[in-house]
């Protein structure tokens, strides 16, 4: 079939028949997948158009994926966390969804919790086996919607499952069509979709499932799972680990709506920030994602990424609360005593701390030159700098300023007789053989006492 497509203006090709590939040997793409070498990244240089969605959001996976490699969370932590989420994601639901574990009482009592909150975003759902027993679960506890396992790459069918892959769509297409019956919609999360045979099994099994979502008009959502964060974004990279082209084939060849499609990506090459953004670039809807990218192995994407994400490619904010990344960041060391490395972006206690004493003198001209956004108002976090060996009279200046919230007249230059005394003191430290960065407090005692000796009177809060 041939139709006029008004968004591109033209005439293009709208039915693409892929029947399943029921093969009797596993696809492993040992070519590019060989277990004793680093997995190859292969070109056909295919390119497929970028076809960002009208509408994007992010949907949670803290309480789920986020909990498979970290202690359990209290219920009485789920239910904050929940609550920063709800206040990080904004009037507008940015952050749309968040899925949460069944199986034991505390979770499903952070479910009854969160659920009392009366939230509308993000709403609360499920990650479930593929059991009537599970669903009877849902069911009972009032969700309107569960995630549901369907691996799709020949790794897991033949030697996870242990199935053909005609078995496996039928008994996938079966769990799904008892989902509907039980009264809840289905989000099918295609397990290990880089390593899968995309046009043999992938896109025959969802057009399954979008031809079932049409006959039974209950919406059927897609997740593509970077399992193994094999994903790449590189253009003309072939399948199956081609972002780009996993997103295009499943919104052009499978027929799946970009608001039913939804990516969840692992860090395990360093890619899932990038893969996350592309895969909205080129038409889902969706990217899933966990609190500070905490998840199996190398982690989820983060969601604060995502969060700053939204906000370059749509150039607002649309009502989130960025502060609340800071919230959320401190509760995590203060409260779960989880260690963020510091160098980590918008979360570590270093990502806006300088060391250099160029890059310091900058900043006390002027912040732009040196910090990446206002993340004193965007993220309640003022740049700092870090006094050592290099920080010069700037750097020094700039700390006393910062730290002790010094405004308008009350800045001190570098030439100011309380930063030189200070940067002698600092430079007296290396000069003894010293090794490590000054410590705020030991800056803090050191500046009090030379302001007390200069008799300055400090007006600034601590």
């Amino acid at each position: 079939m041939i139709e006029f497509n008004k968004k591109t203006n033209l005439l293009e090709r709208t039915e693409f028949v892929y029947p399943l590939q029921d093969v009797t040997e596993p696809n492993l793409y040992r070519n590019i997948f060989n277990y004793e070498e680093i997995p190859k990244v292969v070109f056909n240089h295919r390119h497929v158009p970028i076809n960002m969605p009208k509408e994007i959001w992010i949907t949670d996976t803290t309480f789920r994926d986020g909990q498979q490699s970290r202690e359990p969370y209290t219920t009485e932590q789920i239910v904050h966390i929940y609550d920063l989420l709800h206040k990080l994601s904004g009037p507008k639901g940015i952050i749309r969804q968040s899925e949460f574990f069944l199986y034991s009482k505390k979770d499903r009592d952070a479910v009854y919790k969160c659920l009392e909150r009366g939230y509308q975003y993000p709403e609360v759902t499920s990650w479930i086996r593929a059991s009537k027993k599970d669903f009877e679960m849902v069911k009972e506890i009032g969700l309107k919607e569960t995630g549901i396992l369907v691996s799709c790459s020949d790794y897991h069918i033949f030697y996870k499952l242990k199935m053909t892959r005609k078995q496996a769509v039928d008994h996938y297409l079966s769990v799904v069509r008892e989902c509907i019956e039980t009264g809840v919609r289905p989000r099918c999360h295609l397990e290990d979709i880089t390593r899968a045979d995309f046009y043999g099994f992938v896109v025959p099994f969802v057009y399954e499932l979008m031809k079932l979502s049409e006959e039974s008009g209950v919406p059927v959502k897609i997740r593509a799972c970077d399992t193994m964060g094999y994903g790449v974004t590189y253009p003309g990279a072939t399948l199956p680990r081609s972002v780009p082209g996993i997103i295009y084939g499943l919104v052009h060849h499978a027929r799946v709506p970009s608001e039913l499609l939804e990516w969840h990506g692992h860090n395990d090459f360093y890619r899932a920030v990038n893969n996350a953004s592309t895969a909205w670039l080129y038409g889902a809807s969706a990217v899933n994602c966990s609190l500070l990218g905490i998840g199996e192995r190398t982690g989820n994407c983060p969601l604060e990424a995502m969060v700053i994400e939204y906000a370059q490619f749509r150039g607002t904010t649309d009502g989130m609360d960025t502060t609340v990344i800071t919230e959320i960041a401190e509760y995590f060391e203060k409260e779960l005593n989880y260690q963020i490395p510091p160098m980590t972006p918008f979360v570590g206690k270093n990502f806006n701390v300088t060391r250099a004493g160029i890059h310091a003198d900058g900043l006390l001209k002027n912040e732009e030159i040196y910090n990446i956004f206002d993340t004193d108002k965007l993220l309640n976090r003022p740049c700092r700098v870090a006094i050592s060996n290099t920080s010069g009279l700037a750097g020094v200046a700039h700390w006393i300023n910062s730290y002790f919230n010094l405004k308008g007249d009350k800045v001190l230059d570098k030439n100011n007789e309380i930063v030189v005394k200070v940067k002698e003191w600092v430079d007296a430290q290396y000069d003894e053989g010293r090794v490590t960065v000054i410590t705020d407090e030991e800056l803090e005692e050191v500046t009090l006492a030379i302001m007390k000796e200069l008799n300055y009177v400090l007006e600034g809060e601590l």
